[in-house]
């Protein structure tokens, strides 16, 4: 089978974009860097491609000008082990001009989209008790950052 890697598409930030995420996440590494010739579009020397590591998985970032941005159709999801880890990568990730969306939603410092979500909130929205997933489920949607705690308190009715 063939591999897939994904490829982000930047103005021209790439090589400081990988950088940075491979500052968040650990066993992380830029792996190439390559960069345009006298052919252009872009003038010679200037980084046309990085390829990078995030924990193992593959990725590619271009520049390749500002014809095209990211949006929300595309995001990439961070399954957080518990509270602490949520509480990790929200931060970095918002960071230094990164918003807050909803429901574990954020946009980093390039516009890039991540979903931050802890192993628990599936538990939770999966009880076969109907009421306590619905609870958690209308907890987790009034949420920015979701919060472990409150999703369990709002679970059990409390």
């Amino acid at each position: 089978m063939p591999t897939i890697t994904p490829s982000l598409w930047f103005d021209n930030q790439a090589l400081e974009a990988a950088e940075f995420y491979v500052s968040v996440f650990p066993d992380s590494k830029v792996t190439n860097v390559s960069y345009y010739g006298e052919a252009g579009p872009r003038p010679a020397g200037t980084v046309l491609t990085v390829d990078f590591e995030l924990d193992g998985r593959r990725f590619t970032a271009i520049n390749g000008g500002p014809e095209f941005t990211f949006d929300e159709a595309v995001s990439f999801l961070i399954d957080c082990a518990d509270q602490e880890e949520v509480d990790h990568y929200w931060s970095a990730l918002t960071a230094d001009g990164g918003t807050e969306s909803h429901c574990g939603w954020l946009k980093d410092k390039y516009g890039l989209s991540w979903q931050v979500v802890p192993a628990a909130l599936g538990e939770l929205i999966s009880d076969p008790d109907q009421g306590r997933a619905q609870r958690a489920m209308a907890a987790m949607l009034t949420m920015r950052k979701l919060d472990v705690a409150a999703l369990r308190a709002a679970a059990d009715g409390a």
